[in-house]
């Protein structure tokens, strides 16, 4: 991919603009992320009630993702996305009180926690579906994996000043500037030109090919009027009829509960065996960060992401937890953390790609969904059990441990997924037993990303 394709989507005023914020108001949601973090670990020095905190914000996707996805059917974006970063900024300064003050302790955390991950929750599909009308159909998959650096490149500033931060200051200040980032986010949505959205036409595929060709396919699907038919229990019906696709899901789960909570698991190493404190904490966060962007990169220039890709990134991240669990310090850890990072964003973009592939036009939005809820279900119990064998059995066994398990996971996975290849390859071959349906694609022009996160630059 030329180094002008990589960053087409740029081209556009009103995304150039809405990117912008979105890299402002991420840098400041994962300052608050480690502040929360660092500061329920300080007060409780216990990685379950930290793990606590990442389930309180993990389960409103669960519960509340389907209904900001009506409204954002249904409800103009803008009012509804002011509304959802003056909350935000509410939520924020609420927290910067509390860590300067005490006020409320640990409680009011918990239930500041959990009313951002509703907020979030209601906002992620609203954001989404904004966001894919800044730019051309065509130009959407660059987007999208563009919102992905962006969102990995906040992070890793958000992470290397917030440490700084907390060691010298403490955590209320970092609560305090994310209170002030969602400033940019309203700013942006009014400076996009609505008379330059592309209304309509970003229901088009999300993976857009090379070529006319496919720009044609893209406006033939959004043309087809959408199933009429049983609504989200119809999305359910349609996915147990996709083998690959679930196998694709589960393994997403494995991989995300067990080998992808690294805000625990490297809290609790840096904590405990690698004695690297709130700084150790921070170097830790930032080279993850620096290897998710390296991981987007890779993704977005590959033409090739097809279950293998996939098969192969889980195991290497399998084999690297493990590594990391008996890495002797903290310099150790963090080299063995890049190549994990890394392959932990090839391996959402191959989830999403696939399940945006793999999949009936018509049933591409609930099968999203479904993958929406996989991340969230994988957070909420991913964090709260690394934390809890953390503390019973101790960050390094946890570390083995979980990545033996994803590594079997894994191989399984890909034994899976090729037994049911081959079937559907062979009644593809057969014109009797051959249905539309039945053929899986191999093979991705253009990959993007659809993890979900929080933040405006997550065009996802």
């Amino acid at each position: 991919m030329a180094l002008g394709a990589t960053f087409a989507a740029l081209h556009h005023r009103n995304y150039r603009i809405w990117a912008g914020a979105g890299f402002v108001s991420v840098i400041g949601t994962w300052m608050q992320v480690l502040g929360v973090n660092w500061y329920v670990l300080a007060q409780t020095r216990s990685a379950t009630s930290m793990g606590l905190a990442i389930l309180l914000q993990a389960l409103p996707t669960l519960l509340l993702s389907v209904w900001g996805g009506a409204l954002a059917d249904r409800l103009p974006a803008k009012p509804l996305l002011i509304t959802a970063q003056a909350l935000h900024a509410t939520l924020a300064a609420g927290l910067a009180v509390v860590a300067a003050t005490g006020a409320g302790g640990l409680p009011a955390i918990y239930v500041i926690s959990l009313v951002t991950g509703a907020v979030s929750a209601i906002e992620g599909p609203v954001a989404g579906r904004w966001s894919s009308t800044l730019v051309d159909p065509r130009d959407l998959g660059n987007a999208l994996a563009l919102g992905s650096l962006t969102n990995s490149a906040g992070r890793i500033l958000g992470m290397s000043v917030g440490a700084v931060v907390v060691a010298a200051i403490g955590p209320a200040l970092l609560f305090a500037i994310n209170a002030a980032s969602f400033v940019a986010v309203v700013a942006a949505l009014f400076a996009v030109r609505e008379r330059e959205l592309y209304r309509g036409e970003a229901a088009t595929d999300a993976v857009v090919a090379d070529g006319d060709s496919a720009v044609r396919e893209g406006e033939r699907h959004a043309a087809d009027p959408a199933p009429a038919d049983g609504g989200i229990r119809a999305g359910f019906r349609y996915l147990l009829r996709q083998p690959v696709v679930l196998v694709a899901l589960a393994l997403s789960f494995v991989l995300g509960s067990l080998g992808r909570n690294y805000q625990v698991t490297m809290a609790a190493m840096s904590d405990g065996p690698l004695r690297g404190g709130a700084s150790g904490y921070g170097l830790l966060s930032t080279v993850f960060a620096v290897g998710t962007v390296l991981g987007a990169l890779v993704a977005a220039r590959r033409r090739d992401l097809g279950y293998g890709v996939l098969v192969g990134a889980g195991l290497l991240a399998s084999v690297l937890q493990i590594v990391a669990g008996l890495a002797p310090g903290t310099l150790s850890f963090a080299a063995v953390i890049l190549p994990i990072a890394a392959a932990a964003v090839i391996i959402d973009t191959t989830v999403g790609a696939r399940a945006q592939l793999d999949t009936d036009y018509a049933m591409r939005g609930r099968v999203l969904a479904a993958l929406a809820v996989t991340g969230s279900v994988s957070a909420a119990v991913g964090a709260p059990l690394l934390g809890w064998l953390s503390e019973h059995a101790g960050p390094r066994q946890t570390l083995v441990l979980a990545g033996a398990v994803t590594a079997v996971a894994t191989a399984a996975a890909g034994v899976a997924s090729t037994r049911v290849t081959r079937r559907r390859s062979r009644q593809s071959r057969s014109p009797s037993r051959a249905t539309p349906a039945a053929a899986v694609a191999t093979a991705v022009t253009a990959p993007a990303s659809t993890r979900v996160c929080r933040g405006p630059a997550c065009s996802e």
